[in-house]
């Protein structure tokens, strides 16, 4: 039996464990249970895959992706591995040649949608077979404190009281503590082993920014930063996602939508082509993304806030997955603010509990003065010991100002609205009586006659309209789901007596970010090469997009960028040099050991 460091470069073509997977494949190798935190990008697959190699039997993998099982199964089969999946795509005969190499032990690892185990002809199949781990992925959608919660994972907790001596491995790249603890009770791994490894991604850039004009932002964004470089635009609404998608193809940037009112085959069609084609963008509601496995997504852009901290991180998350520069932007306004404080108190008194927290906490990274990455980590219960240096509030700290004054001005104007007209009103109309506007509505209503009409001349619209975001993020002003007018907290009240500063930031200007020189849409990486080596990496690229499109399989699954540009920096001359690359395993370095030389020949 070979040992997991063999596995690791006979199969994978790696010299060495990233930091924490050793541990944790050993562990699972000798038959423990265990709950692994990890962070995108983190080599978290490998944590289950080795495993599943090492042990006699078949590793069963639980996911909920199954838009990408077949994805993951060519890169699995690309490697040598026997790999398979049964999800709802499948017609009859490919699920019974499935079931039956799964039964006949001519598979290493078996991809499942958490649904099927709730058939019992399912059960039944496992029972028939020899199974050598239960890897669960995407553990947090067990959790209702999650963002991602699936009642099928609920029924996950059976397979240790079906299978008790098959070993378990639940893995997830987001997890507070809180999450974490539900978790670890509903899939009963309280006895388990428990691996948190850092959250920190250091290559990722977060920067957020006040929205004003978004689609001039964002293609301002992408023109400058990232021109021809692959990535993802999310956004809260569907009809958003269609206007924003086609907004960019007019304007020349190759983009699709994605969202779950189009039909699945385009969905499908949408997703294969992002994961297959370089510099293509993808327009998405959360309804897309979980588990991309595209390494080379170079940034992730919000054009609407996210309803947590953990999808905000999960989604940027998808960015830099193979280490390189990337960046998470994001435009968020008042409108934002207000949207999200309406829908936080929706439904039972449970929900509505945890979406304000949810909220509250995603507000505070948006306000927040100090290192957002700092802060995102705080998030899940972890510390940075100092400034990232690699985000916008370090590279161009905000200032802060006493804004008690005009934090009283809304306020009392909010007040004297309610007391002395029983009227309650949204932000603009607010905004319209402090800068002593004779707009129709408030000369309608009378609010001329206000003694808080026209006090505030002192700030422009743009500036009140900062200060109203910031007073509901601080909870010092709150929104009235039924029609978003403005209303008083029980925090107002010291401010309006003047017993509570208030302290704002005040944004200051953004240095420009450019991209590195060196031409061509893809230059980020080609740029960190050797001059004499990037026209190598071009071919390289070349080649490997005309293998994967021949074999109707992603790039990435032929060799990663970091790979190629090895190889274009050492030049090996044979295949014994190719093979000491990392990232070439045996059956790579058989398969297109040969066509890489010729092509470094060339």
């Amino acid at each position: 039996m070979d040992t997991p460091i063999e596995v690791l470069h006979r199969v994978f073509g790696y010299d060495s464990f990233r930091e924490g997977q050793q541990e944790i494949i050993e562990h699972v190798v000798q038959g423990g249970d265990a709950l692994v935190l990890m962070p995108t990008g983190g080599g978290k697959s490998l944590c289950y895959q080795i495993p599943a190699l090492v042990r006699p039997g078949v590793g069963v993998v639980i996911s909920p992706l199954i838009a990408l099982m077949q994805d993951q199964v060519d890169a699995l089969r690309a490697l040598g591995v026997r790999a398979g999946f049964l999800n709802s795509t499948q017609g009859i005969d490919e699920r019974q040649a499935v079931e039956a190499a799964f039964v006949g032990g001519e598979l290493d690892l078996l991809y499942l949608a958490p649904e099927r185990l709730r058939a019992d002809s399912t059960l039944r199949l496992l029972d028939r077979g020899d199974i050598s781990l239960f890897a669960i992925d995407e553990a947090h959608c067990v959790s209702q404190w999650g963002h991602d919660f699936r009642p099928d994972y609920l029924a996950l907790s059976g397979l240790h009281e079906r299978w008790p001596e098959v070993p378990r491995i639940a893995l997830t790249a987001t997890a507070t503590p809180a999450t974490h603890a539900e978790i670890s009770s509903r899939l009963g791994l309280d006895q388990a082993r428990h691996f948190v490894a850092g959250f920190d991604r250091p290559n990722i850039h977060y920067r957020i920014t006040a929205k004003s004009e978004p689609k001039r932002q964002l293609l301002e964004f992408l023109r400058t930063e990232h021109p021809g470089d692959a990535g993802i635009v999310y956004c809260l609404s569907r009809s958003s996602v269609e206007k924003i998608a086609e907004f960019l193809a007019d304007n020349g940037i190759p983009a699709v939508p994605y969202h779950a009112g189009l039909d699945a085959a385009t969905r499908a069609a949408h997703q294969s082509r992002f994961l297959r084609e370089d510099g293509l963008i993808v327009v998405a509601t959360i309804a897309f993304g979980m588990g991309i496995d595209k390494p080379d997504v170079r940034f992730v852009a919000h054009l609407d806030l996210p309803k947590s901290v953990e999808g905000y991180y999960q989604e940027t998350g998808r960015a830099g997955r193979d280490g390189l520069p990337a960046t998470a932007w994001m435009a968020y306004g008042l409108q934002d603010v207000v949207q999200h404080r309406r829908l936080a108190l929706e439904g039972d008194e449970a929900h509505r509990r945890r979406q304000v927290l949810h909220l509250d906490a995603m507000l505070a990274l948006c306000e927040t003065a100090g290192c957002r990455r700092v802060m995102l980590l705080d998030y899940f219960g972890q510390e940075l010991d100092k400034p990232c240096g690699n985000c916008d509030t370090c590279q161009a700290p905000p200032e802060s100002w006493d804004a008690t004054v005009p934090a009283q001005k809304v306020l009392s104007t909010v007040l004297r609205l309610a007391r002395e007209r029983r009227q309650k009103f949204g932000v603009g109309q607010i905004v319209d009586i402090l800068l002593g506007k004779k707009t129709a509505k408030v000369l309608q209503h009378g609010h001329d006659a206000l003694t808080v009409f026209g006090v505030g001349t002192e700030l422009g619209n743009t500036e009140w309209h900062g200060v109203v975001r910031q007073l509901l993020a601080q909870g010092l002003l709150a929104v009235e789901p039924a029609h978003g007018a403005l209303v008083l907290t029980d925090a107002s009240a010291d401010v309006l007596r003047g017993q509570r500063e208030v302290r704002l930031r005040r944004d200051a200007p953004r240095p420009t970010r450019s991209r590195p020189s060196g031409g061509g849409g893809s230059s980020r990486q080609a740029v960190e090469l050797p001059a004499e080596a990037a026209p190598v990496f071009e071919r390289l690229r070349a080649w490997r997009a005309a293998t994967a499109k021949e074999q109707g399989v992603p790039a990435y699954v032929i060799f990663h960028d970091a790979t190629l540009r090895e190889i274009a920096t050492l030049a090996p001359s044979s295949l014994a040099e190719l093979g000491k690359v990392s990232g070439v395993g045996e059956n790579k370095l058989a398969k297109y050991g040969e066509q890489v030389l010729e092509t470094l020949a060339s």
